[in-house]
């Protein structure tokens, strides 16, 4: 099946939210009337279409994404996270949650159950996470860290 064909299947996407999609995603702030200039149509319709697009759920909003490493947070690492037992999940999640330095959290497949992000301002800083609160969460087995050196690219899922 076509990457398209795909798309309409999924949402209803025809060329025209494609166009949008393509637009809103290279810059959340571009003037709905831009767009509308862009697509060949009015702005009416473009509000109408983001909107509807927003309804079913393809687009999630806009944010504004602040810089880490701005704020000084410039230690970015990875941990996987083993557990006593599968069923911990929900409560390490939710401890993990409390956590403001851990900016995501995945429930995984394959070697570790539970895969996380964390922003921290030093490495001594992640230590100190490590050690005064991730190792004191129950059903957390065991961890294993790995220290991002530079994110080379980052990306939205292609619009075509």
């Amino acid at each position: 099946m076509e990457t398209n064909d795909y798309l309409e299947k999924a949402a209803n996407i025809d060329d025209l939210d494609e166009k949008i999609l393509k637009l809103i995603t290279k810059n959340a702030r571009i003037p709905f009337l831009e767009v509308a200039r862009e697509c060949g149509v009015s702005g009416a319709a473009i509000h109408q279409r983001v909107q509807r697009l927003l309804n079913i759920g393809v687009v999630k909003g806009s944010e504004f994404i602040v810089s880490p490493q701005k704020l000084g947070y410039n230690t970015c690492a990875y941990m996987g996270i083993y557990l006593d037992k599968a069923k911990y999940h929900t409560q390490v999640s939710e401890a993990l949650r409390k956590i403001p330095e851990v900016v995501e959290c995945h429930y995984t497949t394959g070697q570790y159950a539970i895969f996380i992000k964390i922003q921290t301002k030093t490495n001594k800083h992640l230590k100190k996470i490590i050690d005064d609160e991730l190792q004191e969460i129950e059903g957390i087995a065991r961890t294993e860290t790995f220290i991002s050196l530079e994110m080379d690219f980052k990306r939205q899922v292609p619009i075509k």
